[in-house]
């Protein structure tokens, strides 16, 4: 009897994991990839907020989680939006292969709009932040045009206002510009041809410059997915023909890589809440 009370003491005082697996996602298969800071959300004391800010943001967001959803519950959303975005299940052997650890858990206490996506970005960055996202220089071993960083959204407008919260890091590097209103391809292409740290834009020309062989991806470390709604209540997996592009986008030329542990996922602002995971399944 002794010896058990001693056992089951040993256990619960064993400390748990707090790394989500990050370290697996350093271990790259490619060797011009970057490996991201910890798997690991941070906190940020904030105020609390009133009880009519409260009462408004329920009935504005009932349906929407957390922004810091668990890393599990973002990839269940993730995989269920991807599988009937494309009308078809994901084996059970498929799924196992899928490690939450693909998912970027974002530091707590911030917000997810487009002028605090610069912070978000350099903590999943790690140390190696400034050297991967700031410097300009087209130096041994970086290919041109292969950004380590690439928001996808739906439109140009907010691919615009997503790459200008990312400012601060795009002084010395631009980032580039990947959608098609009032920017010609041939432009594109040409400045493709120097460094690019970040890249912002819509899936219909970012899959027309992976075509074309101007966009490398490389160093593609971590892809942004806008979660903004626009006035009618779309996002970049259900608004009609982006979205269908954006899977197209993934399939071709991500899956294998998150599968793989070689890049990571940014689910960016709130998604809904009621996803579950039911065997290995997401179900709604």
């Amino acid at each position: 009897m002794g010896s058990g009370k001693t056992s089951k003491e040993a256990k619960r005082k064993q400390p748990k994991d707090k790394s989500g697996g990050a370290q697996k996602t350093t271990s790259f298969k490619n060797p011009n990839r970057i490996p991201l800071g910890p798997n690991r959300a941070k906190t940020k004391n904030t105020k609390r907020k009133t009880n009519n800010e409260k009462s408004n943001s329920e009935q504005t967001k009932a349906s929407l989680l957390s922004n810091n959803a668990p890393a599990s519950q973002q990839l269940s959303f993730f995989f269920d939006r991807f599988q009937s975005g494309n009308g078809f299940k994901l084996s059970s052997l498929e799924l196992e292969a899928i490690k939450d650890t693909c998912i970027l858990e974002l530091a707590h206490g911030f917000e997810q709009d487009a002028g605090t996506l610069s912070e978000h970005v350099k903590a999943a960055f790690g140390t190696s932040w400034q050297e991967v996202l700031c410097e300009g220089q087209l130096l041994k071993g970086i290919d041109p045009g292969s950004p380590a960083v690439l928001v996808i959204s739906t439109s140009a407008i907010r691919s615009l206002e997503l790459l200008r919260g990312l400012g601060p890091l795009t002084k010395e590097c631009r980032g580039a510009k990947l959608f098609a209103k009032h920017m010609k391809v041939e432009d594109q292409v040409f400045m493709l041809k120097s460094r690019v740290n970040i890249a912002s834009g819509t899936p219909s020309r970012i899959m027309k410059l992976i075509d074309m062989e101007a966009l490398g991806l490389s160093r593609l470390a971590l892809i942004v997915l806008d979660m903004h709604t626009d006035a009618k209540g779309y996002s970049l997996f259900t608004l009609p023909q982006v979205s269908g592009e954006f899977w197209e986008l993934y399939k071709s030329n991500f899956h294998k890589r998150v599968v793989e542990g070689d890049l990571r996922i940014c689910l960016y602002g709130p998604i809904p809440v009621n996803t579950k995971v039911t065997n290995g399944v997401p179900d709604e």
